[in-house]
């Protein structure tokens, strides 16, 4: 279902963008082809794909038979779309007919009537757009008046790569999986900003209507806001409904009733004290084996890093090559740790994994030592929190139980039950009193510590994989196994959706001023947002899946661990 959901978000986003431009008439056509794209059959979809293999001649001539009425009725959801995945989502009707426009405007290009008539001639294009919208293929014919001559700078631009595969859980994530260059951007322009067109540079001027769909369609990994205004088409800044620019908004206000608006930024939303300007790499700590815990001190000297049966303990107070101070066996060897906390006073550290044992750790001794374990009826633990006293531990349990522990008498306390599928994330308010955790069933929940009881419950279409409570104000940030943010108002409807990443959100913190937070996933990305609605304030492509992250307690430094077997840490730049 990822696949489809994330065809259907990128796909309505262009035919939003493109829907201003029509007449009215044709914009009722449109919105007619979509009803009927539910109701297509397997022969009609077939008809479609083939259209691909046929001479633009043969394209015309088939298109020429599809009247916008034809009747659709339903097909199963097991069809084969044909070859080609990267393709599928070209439009083909579009790519056939612009590569036959192309030609002929090549040969016209020095005539001289061709040359007198250009400036005012704009040509009435009736071509067929064929839109899958998760199994469905929507057929529908408009008249868009557009210069001929820009038909074939839409052809590059078309195909839509498809999403990666969903995960199950949150660490099914295979090593190494997204080879990369490691690179950070700083974002100084604001939601819907255009950055310099991708693969042309900066010496095509495309009209705004194109500018938008090809955007939609060509968006890199790493989406940088670029503010050098010689890379702008001119007039872009506010000619497109829904953004500030160009490029389609990544920052989404969701009302009560389920309606999306693009936000307007506030001039100050990257700026003020508190906000970072960007983050550089200043430690890479390699671990050996795929890092799916991390963790930093109160004095921010000391990283801990939890990999497949043992936590490693780096000094990264002084420059230069890091080897691990320390190996903390925990577990079995061949199980994952997947949560570790240090409490503030750097003397106690808490993992949890693969087993259905927790450890505590003394580090105030020469030698750290295990001085206990707690122990579940769960077969795993898959998040920790500990409640600001630092007398309670909170375990998200893979049977969706989380789990209350005293940390003092080292007993279980109580259980919270409410999850159908594992508890895969978890966060605590700065007062104590309320838990929030997230789940592989789709939903987030809220708990009352003080009653023991379930407040609130959130339900998704998404499974959740990471969640932090803002620590200075009533905001939840939610990542989905979708690629998408959510921030949640936790007394109110309102809430922002986000739209930066391009696969499975995996972790997600606060910083402690509450000013700003960190998501990281699988498509290599280190995102940092502004709260609550999202301006992305930098961003950071490392080299593999980035399955965790911390930020100090003094919010000077960001570490994250990663598929490519190490953890990297950054120094905030303010």
């Amino acid at each position: 279902m990822h696949k489809q959901a994330e065809i259907v978000k990128r796909l309505n986003g262009i035919c939003a963008q493109i829907l201003p431009y029509l007449s009215q008439e044709h914009q009722q056509q449109v919105l007619a082809a979509i009803e009927r794209a539910k109701q297509v059959t397997p022969p009609e979809m077939n008809s479609i794909i083939r259209v691909r293999r046929f001479s633009p001649q043969q394209q015309l001539q088939h298109l020429s038979h599809h009247a916008p009425g034809i009747p659709l009725t339903p097909h199963p959801s097991g069809l084969s779309l044909g070859a080609g995945g990267s393709g599928l989502l070209a439009l083909t009707g579009a790519l056939g007919v612009s590569a036959h426009l192309a030609s002929k405007d090549e040969r016209n290009h020095l005539d001289p009537e061709h040359l007198r008539g250009q400036a005012k001639e704009r040509v009435n294009r009736t071509e067929t757009v064929s839109t899958v919208l998760g199994h469905a293929v929507v057929v529908f014919e408009c008249t868009v008046l557009l210069p001929s001559s820009l038909f074939p700078l839409l052809q590059p631009l078309l195909p839509l790569p498809l999403p990666s595969p969903a995960l199950r859980s949150p660490m099914s994530v295979p090593p190494g999986s997204y080879p990369a260059h490691f690179g950070v951007v700083s974002h100084a322009g604001l939601n819907g900003e255009l950055a310099s067109p991708g693969g042309f540079g900066g010496a095509l001027t495309l009209s705004p209507q194109i500018s938008a769909a090809a955007n939609a369609y060509s968006r890199s990994p790493m989406v940088a806001y670029d503010s050098r205004s010689h890379l702008r088409a001119p007039g872009l800044s506010s000619s497109l409904p829904g953004s500030s620019g160009g490029k389609p908004a990544y920052s989404f206000h969701v009302s009560a009733d389920g309606q999306m608006q693009p936000v307007p930024f506030p001039p100050d939303a990257l700026l003020g004290p508190g906000i970072p300007r960007h983050a550089r790499q200043i430690h890479s700590l390699n671990h050996g084996e795929v890092v799916c815990a991390v963790t930093i001190s109160a004095s921010a000297r000391h990283v801990y890093t939890g990999g497949k049966g043992c936590v490693k303990v780096w000094d990264i107070s002084q420059p230069g090559t890091k080897s691990p101070m320390a190996q903390l066996d925990c577990l079995n060897r061949d199980n994952y740790i997947r949560s570790c906390k240090i409490l503030p006073d750097g003397r106690t550290l808490i993992v949890g994994g693969e087993a259905s044992t927790l450890s505590i750790w003394d580090l105030a001794t020469p030698t750290p030592r295990i001085k206990a374990e707690l122990t579940s009826s769960a077969p795993a633990c898959y998040a920790l929190a500990i409640s600001p006293d630092n007398k309670v531990c909170f375990s998200c349990c893979s049977d969706g139980n989380i789990v209350v522990w005293d940390l003092h008498n080292q007993t279980l306390v109580r259980q919270f039950q409410g999850h159908t599928d594992g508890a895969s994330c978890i966060d605590i308010s700065n007062d104590g009193t309320k838990l929030w955790t997230g789940g592989l069933d789709n939903t987030v929940r809220c708990w009352d510590l003080r009653e023991g009881r379930q407040l609130q419950q959130h339900d998704f279409t998404s499974q959740i994989f990471s969640l932090g409570y803002c620590p200075t104000g009533e905001w939840l940030a939610v990542g989905m196994e979708s690629s998408n943010v959510e921030v949640l108002h936790v007394s109110k409807p309102d809430k922002y959706q986000l739209h930066l990443h391009e696969s499975c959100v995996l972790s997600l913190k606060f910083a402690y001023c509450g000013k700003w937070f960190v998501s990281t996933g699988k498509d290599n990305l280190l995102n940092a947002w502004r709260t609550p609605y999202g301006a992305s304030i930098f961003q950071s492509k490392e080299s593999s899946s980035v399955l965790s992250c911390d930020v100090s307690p003094d919010d000077k430094y960001i570490v994250t661990g990663s598929g490519d077997k190490k953890a990297t840490v950054y120094e905030v730049v303010y």
